[in-house]
């Protein structure tokens, strides 16, 4: 049980701290809102856990071993540099 509170807090440090930003505060000013975005955030996380899982199959690895912090870094870049571009209907 030790080892499984510790992934829970894994994550919490993942959301709090790398993904939303240490300073950055909710800009919500209603509880609905609020909501919204801490589903947004949550969205997000896990759309950020579905390549660290894609690649740990990929190289026949646990996906605990996949760097959270390496894979955002990565998605920031490809975000960044424009690697999906919005799709034209």
């Amino acid at each position: 049980m030790y080892f499984e509170r510790w992934e829970i807090e894994s994550v919490f440090d993942e959301l709090k701290t790398h993904q939303r930003a240490p300073r950055m505060v909710m800009r919500s000013k209603s509880p609905d809102l609020v909501k919204q975005e801490i589903w947004g955030h949550l969205c997000c996380h896990y759309a950020i856990r579905i390549p660290m899982v894609d690649a740990a199959q990929y190289a026949h690895r646990d996906p605990d071993r996949v760097s959270f912090i390496a894979t955002l870094r990565i998605a920031r870049r490809s975000i960044g540099q424009g690697a999906f571009p919005p799709s034209v209907t």
